[in-house]
């Protein structure tokens, strides 16, 4: 911690890996347990966020911290706290994260808005969307918008399962405490696509803790330019040394729907408490099935790969 490049008061981007190469995220609840998460770790610690995007083998953050104690308490918490939800759903003691997370100093205007549209645009550079405002986990739409991925909450005139899900996640988010995985089963269970999606986008707009003026800020105060920003570049981070594994991440999402056919799961986590000589058998079905690569079906299943016999 003491050799970490940092100076107060500037935009750090940091980026987390997964340990040992494996998938962090499978499903629309691990996207929102890690970002309820994160908002209330950084709520906590008095970090100020201006992105996130959460990939399924990595995640990124553009903050901006008072110290470096600060920061790596925040991020510390976080992890930890992910970790910890993710073994007791997974039935699994994994480590989810690498120990030490990066970090970069983002030291004028011009390199911290290429973070910002380096950050929004990593799921458009690995083909999981056009845009990144179309990618409900880069936050970049919810600048906007509080229900961009769903049609328009009106409390008065939900379902009853839909507002006894609306106050519990009010009371989860007044007691600062974010959600996990076993609480959205159950106040999703009982509600139809519609109803999910409009819970999805409200649970965000209750923990979200993006400071989208300070974004914009690096725009000119204007969310179309950022847009524009995010539209005519990908961006590029020379600090980060990002190895991408096949053509695109949206395999991951084949894969998880095809363990959920094929093998009757109650829930996708299940399959990662097997052993590894059981979660090999899947191989097979996840090469004929899916145009993932070797290498991807193995960060899938959590196995260490064997580069002999994968398709790259």
């Amino acid at each position: 911690m003491k050799n970490r490049p940092f100076l107060k008061g500037i935009l750090n981007h940091c980026y987390q890996r997964s340990a040992n190469g494996g998938l962090i995220f499978y499903c629309q609840s691990d996207y929102l347990v890690w970002f309820t998460t994160v908002c209330i770790a950084a709520s906590r610690h008095h970090v100020k966020v201006l992105a996130l995007c959460p990939m399924p083998d990595h995640t990124h953050m553009s903050v901006i911290a008072d110290s470096v104690q600060q920061l790596s308490s925040f991020m510390g918490e976080a992890n930890r706290s992910y970790s910890y939800a993710q073994n007791k759903v997974c039935n699994t003691k994994n480590s989810w994260f690498e120990h030490t997370f990066g970090s970069a100093v983002k030291k004028g205007p011009k390199d911290a808005r290429s973070n910002l549209v380096y950050v929004g645009n990593n799921p458009v550079e690995r083909q999981m969307a056009v845009n990144a405002e179309d990618y409900r986990w880069t936050f970049v739409a919810y600048a906007q918008s509080d229900h961009p991925f769903s049609d328009k909450l009106v409390i008065r005139n939900a379902s009853w399962h839909m507002k006894n899900a609306i106050r519990e996640v009010r009371a989860q988010r007044r007691m600062d405490k974010p959600l996990n995985e076993c609480q959205l089963k159950r106040i999703m269970a009982k509600l139809d696509d519609r109803e999910r999606q409009q819970l999805t986008d409200f649970i965000i707009t209750a923990y979200n803790v993006i400071n989208y003026t300070e974004t914009l800020r690096y725009f000119d105060g204007k969310y179309d330019n950022y847009l524009m920003a995010l539209h005519s570049t990908t961006g590029h981070e020379y600090d980060l040394n990002e190895t991408f594994v096949g053509r695109s991440d949206a395999h991951y999402a084949t894969m998880v729907n095809t363990l959920l056919s094929e093998k009757h799961l109650a829930d996708i986590h299940d399959f990662l408490s097997w052993p590894a000589e059981e979660r090999k058998r899947l191989i097979p079905l996840l090469r004929r099935n899916t145009k993932a690569t070797d290498r991807q079906i193995y960060k899938f299943l959590h196995l260490l790969p064997k580069t002999s016999v994968m398709r790259k």
